[in-house]
């Protein structure tokens, strides 16, 4: 028997790699923070920017060699301020948690009061004590939560806000439904002399396509967000600013914002995602609103289609969503656990979901399942489609079918929609690339 070598090891991965683009091509990708991103857009990521670093601003680096990645990253920013209609953008961030923790240490001293959404009421977990917020030292407070209409409790949360004056207000959620009610709150915030954020993970993209709200023109100071979700770009985040506190000046708030992420929160940051996510905004400038529009009809038929199969969607009153997400408490059938695992065997593929009536400690073992709708529709999906989609769950979750008899309906319906939309030039969406052989 020939023994084991390093390149059988490298063979394995490799494998792996390739069986996972043949599962996620012949499956369902419901994750609401996942998303694909274009051929353009993929081919930047194995640039030799992927091997380079570029600490500091375009300009004044501390290494050589970034002539060119200094013109990517300028024009990717400028990208940015267009797009989202503000005076500063930050492209270096790796990710939204990364992003989040740039504004913190930017804006925070530990010890400071800042009022924040709740885990279990469908919050990021950067948001917790045990988040991003605990790491910065920082006291969070959350607002109250209106259950039936899965949003803060306006009245509730204006309470909070004039007894504990925080230093900074946190609005953003990863079970996204509804928009925030900033301009309902601003004027309590603007009393406390609060500043005010966003993390606009989950709805970039819609924001973007101007199919959600609009948090600066509402009077957020910042927001920030990882840019792979509603917005189909690579995994890595974005800070975005507009500052009208009066706490400190613009420029000093500016600056702030800078020394948060460098030297804050990293040192290099990861090349070939800035210019990726470049690639990522000008497509989202040329078709996002088209894009945004078609996502949040999709989840709402989703939801409706849902519904009408037996399934408890909430919000049934409002519509179900407003955002590329819904929420289903599946508890009477089995719950969110052995649910989800039975779609992945189908070739549907989910998440778990704590719901606002959940123990904190039923992370693993939640009432619900979150849906997003902004994979699909990157691949050409419609309305239609999310009837027969809702078919499939009621097959698996609701009659109880063997997945393994649901699998090649799943797999037939998917193999219509196989090319990436709402990009420059498309292409197939799980093509392998084998580089080297």
């Amino acid at each position: 028997m020939n023994p084991v070598t390093r390149k059988d090891d490298a063979d394995y991965i490799v494998e792996n790699v390739k069986e996972h683009t043949d599962y996620f091509r012949d499956s369902l990708a419901m994750i609401a923070s996942e998303n694909i991103i274009s051929p353009m857009a993929r081919e930047m990521m194995v640039s030799d920017f992927c091997d380079r670093y570029a600490e500091g601003l375009p300009g004044a680096r501390y290494y050589q060699g970034n002539e060119f990645v200094d013109k990517v990253e300028v024009h990717a920013t400028q990208l940015a301020k267009e797009l989202f209609q503000v005076p500063y953008a930050d492209t270096r961030p790796i990710s939204g948690t990364v992003a989040n923790l740039g504004v913190l240490f930017a804006l925070t001293k530990p010890t400071d009061v800042i009022t924040v959404p709740n885990v279990s009421d469908g919050a990021h977990i950067s948001t917790a004590r045990f988040g991003a917020v605990g790491v910065r030292g920082l006291e969070p407070v959350p607002y109250p939560f209106d259950v039936e209409n899965m949003n803060i409790d306006v009245d509730g949360a204006i309470k909070v806000i004039k007894e504990v004056k925080p230093k900074l207000a946190l609005f953003g959620m990863s079970v996204y439904l509804f928009p925030s009610p900033i301009t309902e709150m601003i004027d309590a915030l603007r009393e406390v002399d609060a500043m005010v954020w966003y993390d606009a993970a989950h709805v970039l993209g819609l924001i973007a396509g101007k199919h959600f709200q609009d948090p600066f023109r509402e009077g957020v100071d910042v927001m920030t967000g990882s840019t792979h979700k509603t917005l189909p770009g690579p995994q890595h985040g974005i800070i975005l600013a507009d500052p009208k506190t009066e706490r400190m000046s613009e420029e000093k708030f500016l600056r702030k914002l800078n020394y948060g992420v460098f030297p804050g929160v990293l040192s290099n940051h990861h090349l070939h995602t800035m210019a990726s996510l470049g690639i990522s905004l000008a497509e989202h400038l040329e078709y996002g609103e088209e894009y945004a529009g078609q996502i949040i009809r999709n989840a709402q038929a989703l939801g409706q289609a849902m519904h009408e199969r037996g399934f408890n969607v909430l919000c049934e009153h409002l519509g179900f969503t407003e955002s590329h997400t819904i929420a289903v408490d599946v508890k009477e059938h089995g719950g969110g656990t052995p649910l989800v695992e039975a779609l992945e065997s189908a070739n549907i593929v989910t998440n778990k979901n704590l719901l606002p009536w959940d123990p904190t400690d039923a992370a693993m073992n939640p009432s619900g399942i979150r849906l997003g709708a902004q994979e699909l529709t990157r691949i050409g999906m419609k309305e239609s489609e999310m009837d027969a989609v809702a078919e499939l769950f009621k097959r698996i979750c609701i009659d109880k079918e063997d997945p393994d008899s649901v699998r090649p309906d799943v797999v037939e319906l998917k193999s219509g929609f196989q090319d990436i939309h709402y990009c420059f030039g498309g292409g197939k969406a799980y093509k392998y690339h084998r580089i080297v052989e």
